[in-house]
């Protein structure tokens, strides 16, 4: 396993990045890509996710093979082969059309703290993950998930809520993954071994 720093991304062989930037304690997997995304402290994605135009909050788990922020074509258009916007791979007399990519990139989308990308999942753009949701394995995403939400299927539907509606409130005032790195080693004994309302009475939350 590689030892995670704080000043820079570990990044694993073959992954493509473009415009984007990372937090500490930060791995980006085998084969991935990622673009014009941004991902906060102790975030991670493993082999061959392909991520754009997301935000990608502290702690946030994803998957193999995922699909996060995959972009559209101008199917409203005549044609929506991409020689309408990369129009230079085809002609020499002829530029892409940066308005096109500005768009894309800014349909932006968010993964919140602690969230549970699945195997093979696909969130579309401009989907916000709530923090601590799990999005289950081949799952396709097309609207907002709520915190500590599970959500399965194609297209996702909420399954259940990982806990209870109090319990959820207490995790969010609490707060966990905002404190320092001292701190979450200071507490990683309890994060092992105590379950979450344990947790909860433990820290005051």
């Amino acid at each position: 396993m590689p030892k995670l720093s704080p000043d820079a991304p570990f990044l694993h062989p073959d992954v493509q990045i473009a415009n984007s930037t990372f937090g500490a304690y930060v791995e980006i997997g085998q084969g991935a890509r990622v673009q014009n995304s941004r991902f906060d402290d102790y975030a991670y994605c493993d082999r061959y996710a392909d991520i754009a135009n997301f935000t990608v909050g502290r702690f946030s788990n994803i998957a193999a093979f995922t699909r996060i922020g995959p972009t559209d074509h101008p199917f409203t258009h005549a044609a929506q082969h991409h020689f309408l916007y990369r129009s230079s791979y085809y002609w020499d007399d002829a530029e892409d059309d940066p308005a096109f990519f500005a768009a894309r990139a800014a349909r932006r989308g968010t993964l919140g703290a602690d969230c549970w990308i699945g195997h093979g999942a696909i969130i579309k753009p401009e989907v916000t993950v709530g923090i601590g949701a799990i999005v289950a394995s081949g799952a396709v995403v097309t609207r907002d998930v709520a915190p500590f939400a599970i959500v399965a299927g194609v297209p996702a539907q909420p399954i259940r809520s990982r806990f209870s509606a109090p319990v959820i409130d207490r995790l969010l005032a609490l707060g966990w993954w905002d404190w320092d790195h001292a701190r979450l080693r200071a507490a990683l004994d309890d994060f092992r071994r105590l379950k979450a309302e344990e947790f909860l009475e433990r820290y005051n939350g």
